[in-house]
C-alpha cells in the first residue's frame, strides 16, 4: 500500500510567491521528490507570473534518512524541502491543539480514494 497523500498549492502574499505542500504518511522515499519537483514546476508553469518570487516545494512524511533527502534534492534547480512530522518533540501547548499521527494516518486514510477510482497523483 502506498504512503497517503494529501497536495495544497498555498500562495503566500507576504512572499510573493506559491507554496507546493505535500503531507505522505510512512518513509521518504527518492521518487516523493521527483513528485513534489514536478508540481512545483507545473505550478510555475500555469500559475507563476513574471512579479512573483520562485515557487517552493516542501514535504513533510513520517520519517525520513537525511542521506537520501540529500541525494534526492540535489541536483534540484527548484527551492524544496523534506520534513519529518515531528509532533512528539512539540512542547504540551502545541501537541494539544495538534493532531497526532495516529489521527493525521487514519484522516489520510478515509479520505482515500476507493479502489477502481483512478488515482489523482
Amino acid at each position: 500500500m502506498s504512503p497517503a497523500l494529501r497536495r495544497q498549492i498555498i500562495f503566500h502574499t507576504e512572499q510573493s510567491r506559491y507554496v507546493v505542500v505535500e503531507l505522505k504518511t510512512g518513509k521518504f522515499q527518492p521518487e516523493f521528490a521527483g513528485k513534489l519537483n514536478f508540481y512545483v514546476a507545473l505550478v510555475d508553469d500555469v500559475l507563476r507570473r513574471e512579479h512573483h518570487n520562485e515557487t517552493i516545494g516542501i514535504l513533510i512524511c513520517g520519517t525520513k534518512n537525511d542521506r537520501s533527502v540529500r541525494y534526492s534534492l540535489g541536483r534540484s534547480t527548484s527551492p524544496m524541502a523534506v520534513a519529518a512530522y515531528t509532533y512528539d518533540k512539540l512542547p504540551t501547548a502545541e501537541q494539544q491543539s495538534l493532531p497526532n499521527e495516529s489521527l493525521l494516518v487514519a484522516a489520510l486514510e478515509w479520505a482515500e480514494p476507493q479502489t477502481g477510482q483512478p488515482d489523482s497523483d
